[in-house]
């Protein structure tokens, strides 16, 4: 009687703070009205008659779908539905409503998406690569994982061929033989051809395609039905209804990997199309505070924990013959969500960048151009010769601050590739980004133009420790309380690899078990240039920048005059006037020589020759400049450009495009691989790239090798970094 009492208590509360409308539930078919008329009849039982007239009770409002409840809550005759959460970005972006509430399953806020096959002579040889002219079962039109989820992985892979002059749902139309995918009657009649709902011309009488459960292939369950009964061959579906499947049928089916394999359904883990948001609550916006309060309410009363679940289940449709009734049945509890959360953050950046790749918004200027991140004044100058130079896709440059900063804005689709170095293509990867192209610095492409090239051999260059010649002093041991430059925050050959070395025995720099080289750096060396770093000593021999690329000292791009692998030189040097200078550079092999030689072509130091700098090997030795392969502080993987996975096949396109305008004209004052006429070096590309090698198929760690891959987890497992708190920001688990 005290608990009893205590939620009667609470929904007082919650009830008089209402204005007393009622709360008027869209339902999509008669079984789920049935359900949501037991739940009116829930709430009056455990609410006094005094609550009763403050909050209202809940009214039931048929509609014919999904779409059609959307319609009526905009227009005032129905207030509030659960939607999965590709509808909900539809009813957030296109038509002014506002989600309230996130449902929460068993491990979070997320659902994975899988393909089901039967496991018979019927699913014998299917694979996710040989999809194409089959017959698809699909939950709903852009659901998550019916839709945006398995169509954006076999775009991804170039599997699904889409001309963006068309609508994507025409290129699925054409993709596969035959489809149900409730909903896509107003997208494309032939996706509906397998649907098997009643036909009518009397739009409430119709449930042919539509989202109803009077759509016998509607939902998870629905889709499943249209496998097993044979209308289809695959069946797009959320991984949460694999439980519904009977113990004795599940032998009859498997899952569709994407490497190719397939696997048994409770592998389902390993074996899907990606992670994606589950379903929400909409309302209109002047309706949320009372939608929040009846939510509340109501999974107070009659949740997983709620006091009256005795009297009725709010996450249980079995008693009504189906399942997924108001809300899907594994929800565990409601996440309420505050007025200010973006719809982002509500279903994630990657999914909204991937809803947007598809054409969820329809067509739009973006679609037409390929934008890339740009970090600098001179990257900027660069790529709009780029632009100027090609017969391609529009090329817009965008600017960035940083490489962290441009895989931030690629996140949150304001610029859509780049290519970054060895470690920042660990932490795009770790950021749910994709490769298209590495860049190939080996003798096999001759021809800077090569085009589609393709091989495994992926050649890296090499981190070495330059100092000058004079300073006999200086060697690997003996740095503490020496200047360091460095080329940048996070590159591979100025901040990843040296910390793995002795770089001051005094200082026992690397006798930690967990590598911090911020730390490191700041320990052993009395000052340095780090651009990028935030500990002010290790950027006080930085110089900034002067005329149209002034900035701030220590800014993390080619503005910083000292940023990079011509910057890290230029600081061992010193500037024009002889201060401000390092002992030691961490930078790359590749182009040393042709650097040194161009310090006294830019004017920037005069004399400077090879023969004045010697590297440091490990053991406290030195060698010559020619000697890297044997004094060396470890191979740096290729950069390589990354994007958006739904973005890949439509960059390689353009830098393939691009490649072949270039090779055409190969006495083009415009070399896409050459920054000598800028005053840098390796912009927009390595300066060493002969030509760009396809690795869409490859995953960044392949990329990376798996000792360089082993030494950024465990430097950055030691290492805060705010680019990886940014993506580690998971929306399958905030809530």
């Amino acid at each position: 009687m005290m608990k009893t009492a205590s939620v009667i208590v609470i929904i007082i509360i919650c009830a008089s703070q209402t204005t007393g409308k009622k709360t008027r539930w869209c339902t999509v078919s008669e079984v789920e009205q049935r359900k949501c008329a037991e739940l009116s009849k829930a709430l009056v039982a455990v609410l006094p008659p005094a609550a009763v007239a403050a909050f209202a009770r809940l009214s039931c409002v048929r509609a014919s779908g999904t779409a059609d409840c959307i319609d009526k809550i905009r227009a005032n005759r129905a207030d509030i539905v659960t939607l999965d959460a590709g509808e909900v970005y539809t009813a957030v972006k296109q038509f002014g409503l506002t989600a309230v509430a996130k449902e929460i399953y068993e491990d979070g806020g997320c659902i994975l998406a899988v393909a089901v096959v039967r496991n018979s002579s019927e699913g014998e040889g299917l694979d996710m690569r040989s999809l194409q002219g089959r017959r698809s079962c699909h939950s709903g039109a852009r659901w998550t994982a019916g839709w945006s989820l398995p169509l954006g992985h076999l775009m991804s892979r170039n599997l699904l061929p889409w001309a963006e002059e068309e609508p994507f749902s025409h290129a699925v139309s054409h993709f596969f033989s035959g489809s149900c995918v409730p909903g896509a009657a107003s997208l494309t009649p032939k996706l509906c051809g397998l649907c098997q709902g009643q036909r009518s011309y009397v739009r409430h009488r119709n449930f042919h395609c539509e989202t109803s459960h009077s759509e016998p292939f509607y939902n998870n369950e629905g889709a499943i039905r249209c496998l097993k009964t044979g209308a289809g061959d695959v069946a797009f579906v959320d991984h949460t209804v694999l439980q519904s499947i009977e113990e004795n049928e599940r032998g009859d089916y498997k899952l569709l990997c994407t490497d190719g394999l397939s696997a048994p359904l409770d592998d389902y883990r390993r074996c899907n199309l990606g992670r994606g948001p589950g379903g929400a609550v909409v309302t209109r916006m002047n309706y949320r505070k009372v939608a929040r309060k009846f939510l509340t309410a109501s999974v107070m009363a009659f949740g997983l924990r709620g006091r009256e679940k005795h009297r009725f289940q709010l996450f249980d449709s079995t008693p009504f013959g189906t399942s997924d009734l108001l809300f899907k049945d594994v929800t565990e509890k409601l996440a309420i969500l505050p007025d200010d959360m973006d719809i982002s953050q509500v279903l994630g950046l990657d999914y909204v960048a991937l809803l947007k790749g598809l054409g969820h918004e329809g067509s739009s200027l973006e679609d037409s151009v390929v934008r890339w991140c740009c970090i600098s004044h001179a990257e900027q100058k660069k790529c709009e010769r780029w632009a100027l130079s090609i017969k391609s896709d529009p090329l817009v440059c965008v600017r960035a601050a940083s490489m962290s900063d441009c895989i931030e804005k690629i996140k949150r689709d304001e610029v859509d590739a780049v290519s970054l170095d060895a470690t920042h293509t660990f932490i795009a990867g770790k950021c749910g980004l994709v490769p298209v192209v590495t860049e190939y610095y080996g003798e096999k492409c001759e021809d800077p133009g090569s085009t589609h090239f393709e091989t495994d051999e992926l050649p890296p260059v090499w981190a070495v420790a330059l100092v000058r010649r004079s300073s006999r002093s200086v060697n690997l041991g003996s740095l503490g309380g020496r200047r360091s430059c460095h080329g940048h925050m996070y590159s591979p050959a100025g901040w990843l690899l040296p910390v793995r070395q002795p770089l001051s025995y005094e200082h026992n720099s690397t006798s930690t078990s967990c590598p911090n080289p911020n730390q490191a750096y700041s320990k052993v060396f009395w000052k340095g240039c780090l651009p990028g770093a935030r500990d002010n000593n290790l950027c006080k021999v930085c110089m900034g920048g002067t005329g149209e690329a002034a900035t701030k000292r220590c800014a993390d791009n080619h503005n910083e005059r000292y940023y990079g692998n011509m910057g890290t030189l230029r600081c061992l040097v010193g500037d024009p006037t002889g201060k401000s200078y390092g002992d030691v550079a961490f930078l790359e092999h590749h182009n040393l020589e042709d650097n040194i030689l161009r310090l006294n072509s830019t004017g920037w130091a005069e004399g400077w020759v090879p023969w004045d700098f010697e590297l440091l090997c490990e053991g406290g030795g030195r060698a010559s400049l020619s000697d890297w392969q044997s004094c060396n502080l470890g191979a740096v993987p290729p950069n390589t450009v990354m994007t958006r996975p739904v973005l890949t096949a439509r960059i390689y396109d353009f830098l393939m495009k691009s490649q072949e305008t270039l090779a055409a004209h190969p006495n083009s004052e415009f070399q896409l691989f050459d920054s000598l006429e800028y005053g840098e070096s390796d912009l927009l590309f390595k300066d060493a790239t002969r030509c760009l090698v396809h690795t869409s198929h490859k995953d960044f760690q392949t990329i990376l090798g798996e000792e360089f891959y082993r030494h950024a987890e465990d430097v950055f497992n030691c290492t805060p970094a705010d680019i990886l708190e940014f993506c580690n920001q998971d929306v399958c688990s905030i809530f």
